[in-house]
């Protein structure tokens, strides 16, 4: 894609939705009027997919001039994405901005993102943290802090909000980026195209107050996903890093009671601790199967 030219882009803006048909079309519209006003004003297309709604939300983003995709059956935002960008790729796109339904992020961003994406980034994200948040609870800020830090860690390149949904990108991305993560796609997306070597950024955005996420049923349960997500993430990108750690805890354990036993041989002698000897043994064989299990599973990644 030749980046060096602003005409002749195809931008498909793409929206999951599921039971949206109250905030849909305030979103749907607050775009194209946002869009009238810039250059891309007839460079772009609404793609709406509708992730097996139970109301109208695929007979209003039609009636307000989306293409609508529709699932039989309600497949989760993960699968959703999937369905979002072989869509985008069946219309061409070369640059796909994706956004919620909900209302929370500020369309106005939108030229924004697509810019960087034209100077040169292969994924912009929108950042919250950046840039202003109305609401969050307590507890998913910590969570995405702990996402973000850790992303930052992985993936050299500076990350402040891992789970925005709100993203630019170019047709490569969606097109070399497969996804094995059957909840959410938005760190591994970011994780993946650092590996591949794309260029990734961030701009601050305005995040607007919505209702409470569908996704979890309370904050507490947000934060145990998303440390369940972070394991996940060191295991599969760094195995060895991950596997390695653990495997060293277990030689440490082990290697300080042979100390102790030592010590005991030059001191008091060794009488008993007949239970001692086999954690000592146990920690010892459990340390080295889990580094040499590291060194296979890194050897084993893609």
């Amino acid at each position: 894609m030749n980046r060096n030219k602003n005409i002749n882009r195809n931008i498909i803006i793409t929206i999951p939705a599921y039971n949206e048909e109250k905030t849909l079309p305030f979103v749907l519209d607050e775009i194209k009027r946002v869009l009238q006003t810039t250059k891309y004003r007839s460079a772009y297309k609404i793609l709406v997919l509708d992730d097996g709604s139970l109301d109208r939300t695929a007979d209003v983003a039609r009636k307000h001039g989306a293409i609508v995709v529709s699932h039989r059956r309600n497949k989760g935002l993960a699968e959703t994405f999937r369905s979002e960008m072989h869509e985008c790729l069946k219309l061409d796109a070369d640059i796909i901005v994706h956004t919620d339904a909900d209302g929370q992020y500020h369309p106005q961003h939108i030229p924004e993102l697509i810019q960087k994406v034209e100077e040169g980034y292969d994924l912009v994200l929108g950042s919250r943290f950046r840039g202003r948040i109305e609401q969050m609870p307590l507890l998913k800020r910590f969570g995405n802090l702990a996402f973000s830090t850790v992303l930052t860690s992985l993936t050299k390149v500076k990350i402040t909000d891992s789970t925005t949904g709100f993203r630019a990108f170019t047709a490569e991305i969606a097109r070399d980026i497969s996804y094995i993560n059957t909840f959410t796609y938005t760190q591994e997306q970011i994780i993946k195209a650092a590996k591949q070597k794309f260029r990734i950024t961030e701009i601050p955005i305005i995040a607007r107050k919505t209702r409470a996420s569908r996704l979890f049923k309370n904050p507490f349960q947000y934060a145990v996903r998303a440390w369940i997500n972070i394991f996940r993430i060191y295991r599969d990108y760094e195995p060895l890093m991950f596997f390695g750690r653990i495997g060293l805890l277990g030689l440490s354990g082990g290697f300080m009671i042979g100390l102790y036993f030592v010590y005991l041989h030059f001191t008091a002698g060794i009488h008993g601790h007949l239970g001692l000897l086999f954690l000592m043994i146990i920690l010892l064989v459990f340390g080295l199967q889990t580094v040499l299990f590291g060194f296979l599973a890194d050897m084993m990644r893609e």
